[in-house]
């Protein structure tokens, strides 16, 4: 504990009524905790919490909610925490244990047995607790009741959902679960007592009375309610507060000190202003090639943070690889050190663009300006493969090596002291405590999907808790671009709250409509509708858009880089002996080639047919429907194939075709000499694009082959002779009709001789205006195409009002205003929010998909892992009478995939589900096996196929799954 900084005493002075009442009981050994002691381990956690963990972003929002600035803002956290419980302290909950209750019953506290308070449940202790805070505070002294719910509702809802108005009218009604008839004077007295005792030894007797005038904001509330409930379920822990009789002998400092050391929680970034030139700040943050100078828009970007004394939120629109991770990072500590954040979280559209930005972020983080914290910074990749990430499995195994850490056993919240050990103060690492499905968020510095940042508007059990982790960060949001109508409903709300709490954010995009832009500065500045229209008309690209604190929002324009490609444009006959000659003739003196179709059936139908012409060697297929660990071994093969010049040391010097899903549009810095991709909408269209001259390969491209040294790219999957053009039916399916067909319109000028541009389109020059009008309200295309584009522009209006409509279902409210209390904040919520299907399916409109485990079962019955893995992963047997040891059992669950839509189909879905449970193992359900338990796990035979729900499914590590209807 700091020096000179007492912990909560609450045990001197109480009556023998009151030390009787219990708070924990362990049925096992019959440990017990009394309810004052553990009041005062929460409290002194909350202070240490405040003291050594809280960024001062956080702490600074409820400081400025309260009298007495920091100090009040300090004591009314610890006093939150130290009266949580109060409810704990009524015949509801002490009736629960027996030998407990008889202990306070002879001590006076009369109470019926539990079996008799058959309606105890109404009366839940957290709504309990507020009941009796809110008494106390207006008998005791003389608040409202109004102003006493936004400060009761933390202990209300500390068990992470706060009580809704019917929960508080069915308690009124029943006052014999909060104190025993006939003995109501006595429970009254000792309920009193602890709470004066609290507010004695929390130092805020003398503040009550000022406190009573203030009208906390939702927003805090929701950080209290997070600090509350971490300082809860830390002081719950017996591992660290042992409970009696051991805890009886221990003095109440070597109590929390020994706690506390053994927690050893990381402390916050604190960021310092960067004093060194942008070019200086760049090349010690960033690993740049030689000679590599900043680019304006990192330079403009950083000068504009520097300019901003009180950072909101920022915009950057520049082209693909124009270095817009590296100036968001830059201007992430800037935006850090003005704001007091204390840490970052980038938020990116899939799992695998969020594996590609950790390792950046990594780098970033060991370059940075040591901080003077005196322990590793915190780290989390957050999505639901992180185990399966090589790089956050190193940092996991150093956050067992902090100082008596703490050990995750099998459920995401137990966990348990280990030895001693040093961490070097510049280390990283995965801290034990601060993981699992509700505190990872926590952490100091993340990478994961944009689904972790929309979780933070979805109602849901313990959201305060993901409030407090991004109250306290700076927040990024790449490729701001990809996400439709139904997320973009909670990602506005979540902008609208971290405006609420002050949080920088920058967002990033190279294919942004303005409508879009204007949005997103009106979510943030929570004036929805305010017609912000110079940020919508804002001209020029690449463009930065900032909106700082109490000032207007602002854009402007940023000088090109000098970085120019000019990409020739042509249309493509949808026929696969077509693409196949014309990449013959393409070819015939080597390159390689990226293939883009937007459904995996066509990237399969297309493979095929290309090896009878070029054979098997020649063609490489990258989609989605491949096992993890194959995936994350193709994503490494292309990279170091097709990666940058010096990166990619297996360049193939004959031709070579890459067939592949969307999975080639963001995430691999992947360079290609031709392009061919099927129609899609603008911008998804442009970052393809983005694939082919991506880099300089010797001066003019002269490295590469003399037919490909002009970058070209051949759009098909469509009908192009049609009236209006007729996208594929998969594609049609996907992006639906109206997007593209409004690309196809802006991009006819390009396939026309009549147009001084030919068929040239210009890279950056171009990417604005051709997004701009594919997503504006103009008319576009041919006087022809109009009255089928009519159509399919309405029927994209109601698509996208559906879709809003859908995502209000459990979309949080706006913060509301005027100091209106948390009551009812998430009621009628989902539950538990996660990184699980079920969770990502609350935040993306789409159909829950079926993921299962991969397997192979000979035909003697023996089951082992598919056999092409590498790293001695491949053809181990699996035990199925028994648990496999946690080695195997890892490498079974490496081997997710992920069912493709016709398993999405309900009557699929669910015939699926009972042919798989079926086949189950009952060993590997067992809870000592976490890896597997609860699990679905695909079996498949000798030859990798086996037949599920009408469908044959076959698979092989070149080509992934094919599924073909059987029936």
């Amino acid at each position: 504990m700091p020096d000179g900084e007492e912990p909560v005493r609450l045990g001197d002075g109480l009556s023998a009524a009151a030390r009787t009442v219990w708070a924990k009981h362990d049925h096992v050994t019959g440990g017990w905790l009394p309810l004052w002691r553990h009041m005062a381990d929460s409290g002194a956690v909350a202070g240490l919490l405040w003291d050594e963990w809280v960024p001062w972003r956080v702490r600074s929002l409820i400081a400025a909610e309260v009298p007495g600035g920091l100090e009040d803002a300090r004591r009314l956290v610890v006093w939150l925490a130290t009266t949580h419980d109060i409810g704990k302290a009524t015949p509801a909950f002490a009736c629960q244990v027996e030998t407990l209750a008889d202990a306070m019953r002879n001590a006076g506290l009369e109470m019926p047995g539990h079996k008799e308070l058959v309606d105890r449940k109404l009366a839940p202790h957290g709504l309990a607790g507020q009941s009796l805070l809110q008494e106390w505070l207006a008998e005791r002294h003389g608040w409202s009741r109004p102003t006493t719910l936004p400060f009761s509702v933390i202990a209300g809802g500390h068990h992470g959902v706060p009580p809704t108005f019917s929960d508080i009218r069915e308690l009124n009604v029943r006052p014999r679960l909060l104190r025993t008839p006939g003995c109501e004077a006595t429970w009254r007295n000792v309920q009193n007592e602890l709470l004066d005792a609290c507010s004695v030894a929390c130092g805020v007797q003398d503040r009550l009375g000022a406190w009573g005038q203030v009208k906390l904001s939702q927003p805090v509330q929701a950080l209290l309610s997070g600090l509350v409930i971490v300082a809860d379920w830390i002081a719950s822990n017996p591992d660290l507060f042992p409970y009696f009789p051991e805890a009886a002998g221990i003095s109440d400092r070597e109590r929390v000190e020994a706690a506390w050391h053994g927690l050893a929680l990381p402390a916050p970034w604190q960021a310092e202003d960067p004093q060194e030139g942008t070019a200086e700040l760049f090349a010690s943050r960033f690993d740049l090639p030689t000679g590599a100078r900043v680019r304006p828009v990192q330079g403009q970007a950083v000068e504009l943070a520097r300019r901003m004394k009180r950072p909101g939120l920022m915009i950057i629109e520049a082209p693909m690889g124009e270095g817009k991770t590296e100036a968001a990072l830059a201007v992430a500590e800037i935006f850090a050190a003005r704001s007091g954040a204390g840490g970052c979280y980038v938020a990116l559209p899939t799992m695998a663009t969020g594996n590609a930005m950790f390792p950046r972020l990594l780098n970033w983080l060991r370059r940075l300006p040591d901080d003077g914290a005196t322990g590793p910074r915190s780290v989390h990749l957050a999505h639901s493969k992180a185990a399966l990430n090589e790089e956050y499995q190193d940092l996991v195994r150093a956050g067992r090596r902090t100082v008596t850490a703490v050990e995750l056993d099998g459920a995401d919240d137990e966990w348990h002291h280990r030895n001693d050990r040093s961490v070097h103060s510049a280390e990283l690492v995965a801290h034990q405590w601060l993981r699992g499905r509700k505190k990872a968020m926590l952490a100091s510095f993340g990478v994961g999907t944009v689904d972790q940042l929309l979780f933070m508007g979805l109602k849901s059990r313990h959201l305060a808790l993901r409030h407090l982790a991004l109250a306290g960060k700076v927040v990024i949001i790449d490729e701001a671009h990809a996400y439709d109508t139904y997320m973009n409903s909670y990602l506005d709300r979540v902008l609208s709250w971290l405006g609420a709490y002050q949080v920088p954010v920058i967002v990033l995009s190279a294919t942004l409509p303005a409508t879009r832009r204007r949005e997103l500065v009106e979510a943030y500045a929570q004036a929805e509708g305010a017609g912000f229209t110079n940020v919508e008309a804002a001209e020029g690209y690449p463009l930065l858009t900032a909106l700082e604190i109490g000032r207007p929002p602002v854009s402007r324009p940023v000088a090109p880089s000098g970085r120019r490609t000019e990409v020739q444009l042509e249309r493509l006959d949808d026929d696969l002996d077509v693409l196949a000659d014309r990449l013959e003739h393409e070819l015939s003196d080597g390159g390689c080639v990226l293939v883009v179709r937007n459904t995996v059936d066509r990237v399969l139908q297309t493979a095929a047919h290309l090896r009878k012409r070029f054979g098997d060697d020649a063609i490489t297929v990258a989609h989605a429907r491949f096992l993890d660990l194959d995936r994350i071994a193709k994503d490494a093969d292309l990279l170091e194939r097709f990666g940058p010049p010096g990166k990619s040391t297996k360049r193939p010097n004959d031709r070579h075709i890459v067939v592949a899903s969307q999975v080639a549009e963001q995430s691999l810095d992947i360079d290609f000499d031709l392009l061919v991709t099927d129609l899609c909408p603008i911008d998804l269209l442009l970052q393809r694009m983005g694939r082919v001259h991506r880099h300089l390969r010797g001066e003019g491209q002269s490295e590469r082959p003399p037919r490909l040294r002009a970058a070209r790219c051949l759009v098909t999957g469509a009908g192009w002779e049609a009236v209006p053009v007729e996208p594929i039916s998969g594609s049609r399916r996907i992006y639906r009709s109206g997007p593209l067909l409004r690309s196809a319109a802006v991009l006819d000028p390009y396939f026309t001789e009549t147009v001084e541009t030919g068929h040239v389109v210009r890279l950056p020059e171009d990417i604005s205006p051709l997004v701009q009008k594919a997503y504006g309200n103009g008319p576009i295309g041919p006087a022809e195409w109009q009255p089928a584009m009519e159509h399919a522009h309405r029927d994209q209006e109601l698509h996208q009002a559906t879709q809003q409509e859908k995502a209000k279902t459990f979309l949080l409210n706006r913060a509301a205003q005027g100091g209106r209390p948390l009551i009812g904040w998430v009621d009628a919520g989902i539950g538990d929010a996660d990184d699980t299907r079920a969770g990502r399916a609350q935040v993306r409109d789409s159909r829950e998909s079926l993921e299962v485990l991969v397997v192979q079962r000979l035909a003697d019955g023996t089951v082992r892992t598919v056999p092409w893995l590498s790293k001695r992963r491949g053809g181990v047997e699996l035990p199925t009478e028994a648990v496999p040891e946690p080695r195997l059992a890892q490498i079974v669950a490496a081997c997710g995939l992920r069912l493709p839509f016709q398993f999405s189909i309900p009557e699929v879905l669910d015939r699926a589900i009972e042919e798989l449970e079926a086949e189950c193992v009952p060993a590997w359900q067992s809870k000592e096996c976490h890896w597997l338990a609860g699990e679905l796990i695909l079996f498949l035979d000798e030859k990798c196929r086996t037949r599920l729900a009408g469908y044959d499914l076959h698979y092989t590590p070149a080509d992934g799954l094919e599924v073909t209807c059987a029936e």
